[in-house]
């Protein structure tokens, strides 16, 4: 700081540490010198580096991904950081997003509480603030500002320039994460810092994504297993299973570290490697959202078939050919029902088994959709139609009658089309969940149970694809299976023009 004795002084003391300290960097003996948190036990303490943060400023990049398990430390030591560049050097702007308002007023408060423990002569001079509200702290003398913004604002990084983005449990942002994390890049300043961070919900969204495209984008990966936290330790487990003596040895833990791990499978479950990750690749398969077993899922989607045909540039695959004799439904969701909006799905499942046979995933017109349901349909010996009434799927069973001529539709209490509903839906998911356990071989397509896997519950019981994620494949297949089920139930006999 300019003039100031107290930066002078800590300089002369940081050389001097720093010479003598292997591992010490400046960012940790700053932390250490200048700035105060609360510890778990409510006190104010120095932030001095535990084993998460010490290794995070010692591996940290421009770019930096954090996957953690809970309460490590790094969202402390991230605003830590931040706040001292912001603090250190003129015109600098800091912006911090957390999940939930919540959460943005909890961060503030733990940046202010930074300030309000330096020394009084900083606070007074170089850092005195302009403004210290609304989750916004200014310091005039050198042009600086730090702001705390919750990822609920879509808008939060719109017409700044930023030289320093925290975002902290992104996999937890409501709406378009996605979009909103665009939204805080195009304000990043070329050569600003950002770091991404956040405990696993599933491995799908925009957290997700990122973890897993970090190698393309460049980004330095950052995972921090539950055992670095020292805290994490109870009464010593007795009589260690098989699985526990495995861990053990290969991350040289002890026995009341095994113990607070059995704590955890008692209070959290299956949700205990989400919730406290072990590894990379485990924590984002556990999720208490996703309506179907995860496990069943990603079984059948590691022996998924090759499809023995590709059509219109891979949009619609075919694995089994029609067999003559065999009845067939084609059942069609029609999305959004434009070029430019979301996918339309078709799916040609087996009467009899319920093995699927073809899928198309592909943004049409509703026209176009009715033109490929009518050929899939000839082409799989006169085919049921199912069409899900909802959204466009009026105007698809309309061209299926003025333009392709095609008759043999479901209907439902003489209404042509399947309409789904609150009231039925339910059912459609739990059908789909336990044709997934007990006949997973039905499906072919790792397009299908990628969205069965994304496929989540949201507040008041609703379903439906995660954020960012897509569930066409998977509500046409739901449909088709509906179908079958009702027409093996209570067969009656359709017929009708096949074009």
């Amino acid at each position: 700081m300019r003039g100031s004795r107290e930066m002078l002084a800590l300089k002369d003391g940081l050389e001097s540490r720093l010479a003598n300290s292997e591992g010490m960097t400046c960012g940790m003996y700053l932390a250490e010198k200048l700035l105060r948190v609360r510890g778990r036990d409510g006190s104010l303490a120095p932030l001095r580096a535990n084993a998460v943060q010490r290794r995070y400023e010692q591996q940290r990049g421009k770019a930096n991904i954090v996957l953690k398990a809970r309460q490590m430390g790094v969202t402390t030591w991230v605003a830590g950081q931040f706040f001292l560049k912001t603090i250190t050097q003129p015109g600098v702007l800091t912006v911090q997003v957390a999940h939930t308002q919540e959460a943005a007023e909890r961060i503030f408060a733990m940046v202010q509480r930074m300030w309000e423990n330096l020394p009084a002569s900083l606070r007074e001079g170089e850092l005195a603030l302009s403004r210290a509200n609304a989750r916004q702290m200014v310091f005039p003398e050198l042009d600086s500002e730090f702001r705390v913004a919750s990822a609920a604002d879509e808008n939060a990084g719109r017409g700044l320039t930023i030289q320093n983005l925290h975002c902290s449990e992104v996999a937890r942002w409501p709406g378009d994460a996605a979009a909103t994390l665009a939204g805080l890049r195009a304000a990043l300043a070329p050569g600003g810092e950002v770091c991404l961070e956040s405990t696993p919900r599933g491995a799908y969204g925009c957290f997700y994504e990122e973890w897993m495209g970090a190698r393309e984008t460049g980004a330095v990966r950052h995972f921090f297993p539950w055992w670095m936290e020292e805290a994490y330790r109870s009464e010593a487990a007795m009589e260690l299973r098989e699985d526990e003596l495995a861990l053990m040895k290969a991350e040289g833990l002890t026995a009341e570290q095994i113990g607070f791990r059995r704590e955890l499978e008692r209070s959290y479950r299956g949700l205990r490697s989400q919730e406290f990750a072990e590894d990379a690749v485990s924590c984002f398969k556990a999720t208490g959202d996703c309506c179907f077993e995860v496990e069943a899922v990603e079984a059948r989607m590691a022996e998924v078939p090759a499809p023995a045909e590709r059509r219109r540039g891979g949009a619609l695959l075919v694995w089994l050919p029609p067999v003559a004799g065999r009845e067939y439904i084609v059942a069609a969701d029609t999305a959004g029902g434009g070029v430019d909006g979301d996918f339309a799905a078709v799916q040609v499942v087996e009467v009899a088994t319920g093995l699927q046979c073809a899928e198309l995933q592909e943004r049409m017109t509703v026209a176009e959709l009715a033109r490929v349901c009518a050929a899939l349909a000839r082409e799989y010996g006169g085919a049921i139609v199912a069409v899900e009434r909802n959204n466009h799927g009026a105007g698809v069973l309309a061209y299926l009658d003025a333009s392709e001529r095609w008759s043999r539709v479901y209907a439902q209490d003489g209404v042509a089309g399947w309409l789904t509903t609150a009231g039925n839906k339910p059912g459609m998911v739990s059908r789909m969940g336990a044709l997934l356990m007990e006949s997973p071989g039905l499906f072919m397509s790792g397009r299908l149970l990628g969205e069965c896997r994304t496929f989540v519950t949201w507040g008041g019981g609703r379903t439906g694809a995660a954020q960012g994620a897509h569930d066409d494949c998977l509500m046409a297949m739901a449909v088709a299976q509906g179908v079958r089920a009702e027409l093996l139930g209570h067969f009656v006999p359709l017929s009708g023009r096949h074009g």
